[in-house]
């Protein structure tokens, strides 16, 4: 329910029941799970559970961190076009969003889909059952710092990202701030806005094959990320 496309609001809840169910009843039989201890009490049995659920909450969030990045990129990029005020809902969130964030989301779950990155949840489901056996979840410094270096790890993407259009439209300000005072009577303003959109939607198309290869790269170190979250919690 936490990775992408099924968390989304427009994706019906009993699908989502049912998909782990289902999943559950696929994994059950190729997994040789020893005895789970039963916990003497209600209230520890509560909180197992919800560490459980926190477990399966920390993978899916370590690569929302990815797309908030690449989200947090087309918003940067939006500010420097003059499109900071065109939003569009997103159907994922309910929410509204700059035009370019959603554009270069929507092309993260294109590149996410094609080279079959979600088949690492499936694997990570399988993989936390031997790593971290049922009811032992550990909340670490060692978990804490893995949170901490993706979330850093978003921002760097946000400016890898979005770097070619930031320096396209640094260097198109700086021109239009020579052309004001070299000619004062041309009003900059009027001229500007439209051609910064120009300029970037054209660094944006120059940039997409290399951007699509840039999101590949990414998505294929997914698997390790999630591995190394599943150890800090061992």
């Amino acid at each position: 329910m936490s990775i992408p496309i099924f968390d989304s609001r427009g994706v019906p809840f009993f699908f989502k029941i049912a998909l782990a169910f289902t999943t559950g009843i696929v994994l059950f039989p190729l997994l040789k799970l020893d005895v789970i201890p039963v916990a003497s009490d209600l209230f520890t049995f509560g909180i197992s559970v919800a560490a459980e659920i926190f477990l399966g909450l920390a993978i899916g969030f370590s690569v929302k961190l990815i797309f908030a990045g690449i989200q947090l990129a087309g918003q940067l990029a939006g500010y420097q076009m003059g499109l900071a005020i065109a939003n569009v809902m997103d159907p994922a969130t309910s929410e509204q969003v700059p035009l370019l964030a959603q554009f270069n989301n929507l092309i993260g779950l294109l590149v996410f889909l094609s080279i079959n990155a979600h088949y690492w949840f499936i694997k990570a489901l399988t993989e936390s059952f031997h790593l971290v056996p049922p009811f032992a979840v550990n909340f670490g410094s060692s978990l804490m710092e893995q949170l901490i270096q993706l979330s850093g790890n978003m921002f760097v993407i946000a400016v890898q990202v979005g770097a070619p259009v930031i320096a396209a439209m640094l260097l198109t300000s700086v021109a239009f701030g020579l052309v004001a005072r070299t000619v004062p009577q041309m009003n900059v303003f009027i001229v500007a806005m439209p051609l910064k959109i120009g300029v970037g939607l054209f660094f944006i198309g120059l940039g997409l094959p290399y951007f699509s290869a840039f999101l590949k790269n990414i998505f294929s170190d997914l698997g390790q990320d999630v591995i190394l979250m599943l150890k800090a919690m061992s």
